[in-house]
């Protein structure tokens, strides 16, 4: 359940779609003129999160990879249209408000970037609470964000009446730039609160979605692909091996199969060959440079009775 808590807090607090990850702006900007139609839109987007993590979690070993995306997206597309079929059936009134935006959770970045970096790499337990946790953030944000731009711009919450009678609202917050001004406001808020609870030495670091491959500055010690770890040293002062480098009988250095140690040897082969070329040529061209010496050095006379004995020679063989 450690792990389950987990993902729900990471996609609550620390990898919120909306005021960390920036994800999903499209509803988040066009749905959330209330509060109702902010939380109707979150929890229609949890349910289609949450199933689908698990289906695509449970088929992973079956879906080629190749072809993932596609087999994402009618997993992800089946369930949307259930989930329509019952707003159209049991709340009409809030599938009507919500419109077109119901069909195109089918293609909202949140869902398939969780199917993508998460469920597909993931068992089927955590890939659920992860799609929940992740819908439970997004319903958050786009509740808050509906709640405000309804109490300032209606002065109402939830369809009931807050503000006085002496309040007039302010328009422009019920309009398209009212949501983006509201969105800024409540993203600079949580990063305040975030800075505020780091400097007293809370953690704020992001939870890791799934294996990136990038060991040496992942943080999760945890991971059973981990072959690094930093921040790990004994009371010596030496590194300590990660569990898949005491298995595997390899430490922190370079042993003798690594890929410095090969090329090291073969340069260590090509100097030597190389070495050995050179000898060989000087030693021809000391060679050469004797035989020449040697002829530069016979005198005239010898060179005459040379010539002599060879006409002899001629003339006893005619």
């Amino acid at each position: 359940m450690n792990k389950a808590g987990e993902r729900l807090y990471n996609g609550l607090v620390k990898e919120n779609p909306t005021f960390v990850l920036m994800l999903g702006m499209c509803p988040t900007l066009a749905v959330t003129t209330s509060a109702m139609n902010g939380l109707g839109m979150g929890l229609t987007t949890m349910v289609v999160l949450a199933l689908s993590n698990l289906i695509i979690s449970l088929l992973r070993n079956m879906i080629p990879n190749r072809v993932r995306i596609p087999a994402f997206i009618v997993i992800i597309a089946s369930f949307v249209t259930a989930v329509q079929l019952l707003l159209e059936a049991y709340i009409p009134s809030l599938n009507k408000s919500l419109g077109v935006y119901i069909p195109l959770i089918v293609v909202n970045c949140i869902i398939l970037g969780r199917a993508e970096s998460y469920a597909y790499s993931n068992p089927p337990v955590p890939s659920l609470f992860d799609g929940i946790g992740m819908g439970l953030g997004f319903t958050f944000a786009l509740t808050c964000i509906g709640a405000v731009r309804e109490l300032i711009g209606a002065g109402e919450l939830f369809g009931f009446a807050l503000m006085p009678d002496s309040f007039e609202p302010v328009r422009i917050f019920g309009q398209a730039p009212g949501a983006f001004f509201v969105l800024a406001a409540l993203v600079a808020l949580q990063n305040y609160i975030k800075n505020v609870r780091k400097k007293k030495g809370k953690s704020y670091e992001k939870i890791g979605s799934g294996c990136t491959e990038d060991c040496v500055n992942c943080g999760d010690v945890s991971c059973k692909k981990r072959f690094y770890d930093a921040d790990a040293v004994d009371k010596g002062g030496q590194a300590i091996k990660s569990p898949s480098e005491k298995k595997s009988g390899k430490g922190g250095q370079a042993t003798e199969s690594s890929p410095e140690k090969k090329s090291g040897k073969v340069n260590q082969e090509q100097e030597s060959a190389a070495e050995e070329r050179g000898e060989k040529s000087a030693a021809d061209n000391m060679q050469e440079q004797d035989r020449k010496g040697s002829m530069k050095n016979e005198s005239p006379r010898e060179a005459g009775h040379v010539a002599e004995k060879t006409q002899a020679t001629e003339k006893e063989e005619r």
